[in-house]
């Protein structure tokens, strides 16, 4: 019998929550951790999240549902809005954990992270790509194709209802 996948995803919470929204519905992140699970042998999905006091509710939440958050400092824009940008954050520590997982699920379709999806599919790292909104993505991406995955069609399995 052939063991599970040791596999670990790196989620960009910001390009996939905004993504999300932009088409209408709003993701329920406890059956986001579970569809990882089962779909992808996750046993370690890493949310990288920018900071903001007032979530302490959020954070926790998050972490119940079994996420590991790594945190990025926030800076508060002029025009009121927060910016807080995981990039290098994501990168860093999908290259820290390394050794330590069989393949990466790398959740973005922001092109900053082409070089990380790049480099993991040289070395046979990577499970897949999951894009958010098939509709708007870098096309940085687009020669990446067969390792991509589309979240538009998940609706009625990821999203959040009030019941």
């Amino acid at each position: 019998m052939k063991n599970k996948q040791n596999n670990y995803a790196f989620i960009d919470s910001q390009n996939l929550n905004l993504s999300i929204r932009d088409q209408g519905w709003y993701l329920d992140f406890k059956k986001f951790r579970i569809y990882l699970k089962d779909k992808y042998n996750i046993t370690k999905a890493f949310l990288f999240i920018g900071y903001v006091n007032e979530n302490q509710s959020l954070y926790t939440n998050l972490q119940e549902y079994g996420y590991i958050l790594v945190f990025k400092p926030t800076l508060k824009l002029p025009n009121g809005k927060v910016k807080g940008n995981v990039d290098a954050e994501l990168v860093l520590q999908a290259m820290i954990e390394f050794e330590n997982y069989d393949k990466a699920l790398i959740v973005t379709g922001d092109g900053d992270f082409h070089c990380l999806v790049k480099y993991l599919i040289k070395k046979g790292k990577l499970l897949k790509l999951m894009i958010p909104n098939r509709h708007v993505y870098s096309s940085l991406f687009r020669k990446m194709m067969s390792h991509i995955v589309f979240m538009n069609d998940l609706k009625g399995k990821l999203a959040f209802s009030k019941e």
